[in-house]
């Protein structure tokens, strides 16, 4: 009898035992996942500040002290959503769109000149920004689902904060950014016509950090554009290995509006008609075509006939890309 109750006594502990050491392990097992999921968390939380658009401030740690940010700012700051050339599908390699535009400027080929069977137009605008005219230019291209290169001058993109935030825009709407010089001082870049080529070089790179201190420390182009044209001035033939060997490739164009040309304050309809016939000039085989206007001060007119324009190319069955 007393043996029977010792046995049942031992049986019970044994039971009790079983089960503080199965709570035990739930516990364990419930602190080490809130701590995981906490962490996951505030991982996930970290991530966040790396990948939303906007600033992130430096905040105060809950013992009060000041928790420095810079770093996360920085990586907002490179963060500047320009597409590369590689995950871009609206773009083309900007050399090889500067070597066949070079050879049908100088008649070394005819058109076509594609060989996938397509007609392109590659609508660039010159000078910008402007605060007036490039947010009109592009609300149009916005609404008809286009991209277009944009020339920029370093000199207006430091006039104000306004241009600064419409070439954030530009950029983040998919649009290509070139090279348009700092200052588009002819009588600086160009004296009796004749290309500096330590003026011009300093002037790109110049609007190139211009850029950068908007668009952030990583952004950088190969498109350069010639104020008046690379082929308006004489000593290209000094500053051609430069560019090469830099990286860069020109710009020109073998279309355009005329826009900046001949008769001044052109109104849109003869900007238009002007564009109907630039274009037939062409030929019907045309398939390659860089076409010009400008976005800058002054060309209200450009805003007001870019949908025809457009409507123009797409009844010739073009489609648009971009050159980076």
């Amino acid at each position: 009898m007393k043996k029977r109750i010792i046995n049942q006594r031992r049986d019970r502990y044994k039971k009790f035992t079983k089960k503080r050491i199965v709570l035990t392990v739930a516990i364990v097992v419930v602190i080490i996942g809130s701590g995981f999921i906490g962490k996951v968390k505030f991982e996930r939380d970290q991530d966040k500040i790396y990948t939303k658009a906007e600033v992130v401030e430096d905040s105060t740690a809950k013992d009060g002290t000041k928790v420095d940010n810079s770093s996360k700012k920085e990586a907002l700051e490179d963060s500047n959503g320009y597409i590369s050339l590689d995950k871009d599908p609206n773009a083309e390699d900007v050399i090889t769109v500067f070597h066949t535009t070079e050879k049908l400027l100088k008649n070394e080929i005819h058109y076509p000149v594609r060989t996938d069977g397509k007609k392109v137009a590659y609508l660039t605008f010159d000078d910008g920004p402007s605060t007036t005219n490039t947010p009109k230019v592009l609300d149009i291209l916005k609404e008809n689902g286009i991209k277009a290169t944009f020339f920029i001058m370093g000199k207006q993109l430091d006039s104000s904060e306004e241009a600064k935030n419409i070439l954030k825009r530009t950029a983040s709407e998919g649009h290509a950014i070139g090279n348009h010089t700092y200052c588009h001082d002819y009588n600086y870049l160009y004296p009796s016509r004749i290309i500096n080529v330590n003026n011009f070089m300093s002037d790109i790179e110049k609007c190139n950090e211009s850029l950068k201190n908007v668009l952030g420390k990583d952004f950088s182009t190969r498109a350069i554009r010639f104020p008046g044209g690379y082929w308006s001035w004489e000593g290209r033939g000094n500053i051609r290995p430069i560019i090469d060997q830099d990286g860069y490739a020109i710009i020109d164009w073998n279309s355009l509006s005329e826009d900046a040309q001949g008769k001044p304050n052109k109104t849109a309809e003869e900007l238009v008609q002007t564009t109907k016939t630039n274009l037939d000039k062409l030929g019907p085989n045309a398939d390659s075509v860089i076409f010009l206007m400008h976005d800058t001060y002054g060309k209200e007119e450009t805003a007001n006939s870019l949908q025809q324009i457009i409507n123009i190319f797409k009844e010739k069955g073009f489609e648009f890309r971009t050159i980076k």
